[in-house]
């Protein structure tokens, strides 16, 4: 969409081709990723790639962006997905900066059922990426 600002297109072409290659230009070195799962932020361009890369491949077959609002630094999208048949509904913040890199991803989900199916499951993928 034309009207996004580069980084929201860039990660929405990375969600929609489900490519992680495509994450070493969006992200930038000193990024900060927050998920729903872990208690602290995790820091830096390996770990956020680690944990996003596990995103699309758990969420990816079936996330669907369903709403949007953003301004030139930042977004907020709501999403849904199944897993497993569990429904899970849940809101990715981000934040990029002037050169048009994440500096911030934080992900949001509910409900607790959906949450605890999308640990296991990342957990899951997560240890079989670490070999």
């Amino acid at each position: 969409m034309p009207d996004q600002p580069p980084a929201l297109r860039a990660w929405h072409a990375i969600a929609k081709t489900r490519d992680p290659a495509l994450l070493a230009d969006l992200l930038a070195d000193d990024v900060e990723f927050r998920s729903p799962a872990v208690f602290r932020p995790q820091q830096g361009k390996e770990l956020a790639t680690l944990y996003l890369t596990g995103a699309i491949v758990v969420l990816g077959p079936s996330l669907r962006y369903v709403h949007e609002l953003s301004d030139d630094t930042s977004a907020a999208l709501e999403f849904d997905a199944e897993l497993d048949g569990v429904y899970i509904q849940g809101i990715d913040l981000l934040r990029w900066n002037d050169d048009d890199k994440l500096v911030s991803f934080t992900v949001m989900v509910r409900p607790m059922r959906g949450l605890e199916k999308l640990v296991e499951l990342m957990r899951r993928e997560l240890v079989a990426a670490q070999g």
